[in-house]
């Protein structure tokens, strides 16, 4: 069940409250001969993804109608019935899914709860719209016309505004930039995407966007909130999609293959990885396959198919080789040198080789990385130190872990040094005071 986004923004379009709907629909119920006795809360659950029953929804249509002075459909509530056409007048193709996507970035900006709390989708409603990315039908034109005419200087905006929020997640964490990214998909890509422009122009618009959404989702995962993050890599996807650009598809995919390794779906994240590499073919770059076959090596590691997980590290070490600066797209660029080794290290330790683990872990400890990159890289190597025993570097590299996460707000770096912590004060060596000491002044600071 996923939130109504649609209803939400519609809600708040016609300056309507919970309450009042509920008043409105049971007085409209009562000139149809109803008795109807909703509330506030029964609104709530329509915003979270309940169905209304009978013939409401058909007056939720009626009250809001009358509210707007316009013809409103099932399909502009986000009530239209799975499976058949949309109405003419309804939200459908492209120009609808544009619709569903920024009311669910205006709900986020607005801190909606029934969109921040939403759990990730697991199934069917999980795989389908990597399968739809992966099969036909393909978008023939994605030319619109509206009011605001989208520019080359519009997308390199756009582009440019990528670059900027993936740097300031990587500084500051996914909960400090999320607010900012939102903000701006607002503000600036849904007029853009409501705009006019020509099919060239829309499929170049379509994909900066994509790539903002899919930081919109990093965020997000960082920040917990699972659902929500996963809502914003469908849409990338769906973006990638209609800018016909493989390579961006197979890279949002990456991204819900780590989310999958997260949530424990390590045979989904199997097949998701495996469906990236199938259907971007040639479109994948050396970066790219590497961490999918390096992430693939950890879910078979964890699944306890220890020849599977081999061959796919021989794979992501033999894509990482082939690498070249200059020659990746900017969406690649989180693979930086040392990458794949603590991905491996990962893969390795899961599998009980830990002598081996802890080479490649120092490997990508040694090599330079960017501030958040470098917390992951010593968190993997302190968990490796100390199940080999050696609990004195242990310390010395959690030590170095929690300096390294100072003034990043990420829930995913917490998580980290809330695991190290517990690591260290069980194994009772010495210096573990300082070390948990200084891992709780980074958990004290609220988020």
């Amino acid at each position: 069940m996923q939130p109504n986004t649609l209803l939400d923004a519609i809600l708040d379009e016609a300056g309507i409250s919970h309450a009042g709907l509920a008043a409105h629909v049971n007085q409209a119920g009562k000139a149809r001969g109803l008795a109807l006795r909703y509330e506030h809360t029964a609104v709530a659950r329509w915003l979270k993804g309940q169905r209304p029953r009978g013939q409401v929804p058909d007056l939720i249509c009626e009250v809001l109608a009358a509210r707007l002075q316009r013809h409103v459909t099932l399909d502009d509530i986000g009530l239209g019935i799975p499976g058949e056409p949309a109405t003419p007048h309804g939200a459908s193709g492209l120009s609808g899914f544009v619709e569903r996507a920024t009311a669910l970035w205006r709900s986020d900006e607005q801190q909606r709860r029934h969109i921040l709390d939403a759990p990730a989708v697991t199934g069917t409603p999980a795989v389908m719209p990597v399968w739809e990315w992966e099969n036909p039908p393909e978008d023939n034109d994605v030319s619109r016309g509206g009011r605001l005419l989208v520019s080359a200087a519009d997308i390199e905006m756009m582009r440019s505004a990528r670059t900027h929020y993936e740097q300031m997640y990587r500084k500051a964490g996914g909960i400090a930039t999320r607010t900012r990214i939102v903000g701006f998909l607002n503000a600036e890509a849904a007029p853009l995407l409501r705009g006019s422009y020509t099919d060239a122009t829309g499929r170049q618009l379509h994909r900066a966007t994509g790539g903002l959404v899919a930081i919109a989702g990093i965020c997000a995962y960082d920040s917990d909130a699972h659902g929500l993050a996963q809502r914003y890599f469908h849409q990338a996807l769906r973006l990638a999609k209609a800018s016909g650009d493989r390579g961006l598809g197979a890279y949002v995919i990456a991204l819900l293959v780590n989310q999958s390794l997260h949530m424990r779906e390590h045979r989904q994240a199997v097949a998701f990885a495996e469906a990236a590499l199938r259907a971007a073919g040639r479109h994948i770059t050396p970066a790219l396959a590497s961490d999918l076959y390096a992430m693939q090596a950890k879910a078979y590691a964890h699944l306890g198919d220890g020849t599977s997980a081999l061959e796919c590290i021989r794979r992501a070490e033999s894509a990482a080789d082939r690498i070249r600066r200059g020659h990746e797209p900017d969406e690649t660029g989180y693979v930086q040198p040392g990458f794949v080794n603590v991905q491996v290290a990962e893969a390795l330790f899961s599998l009980g080789d830990y002598a081996a683990a802890k080479e490649h872990a120092q490997e990508a400890v040694h090599t330079p990385a960017h501030d958040r990159g470098r917390v992951h890289r010593l968190a993997v190597l302190s968990q490796i130190q100390l199940r080999q025993g050696h609990a004195e570097q242990a310390v010395e590299t959690a030590v170095q872990m929690a300096e390294a996460a100072r003034g990043m707000e990420s829930q995913r770096l917490r998580d980290r040094l809330r695991a190290v912590r517990e690591h260290l004060v069980r194994s009772g060596c010495a210096g573990t005071a300082e070390a948990a000491e200084l891992i709780d002044g980074a958990l004290r600071v609220p988020l």
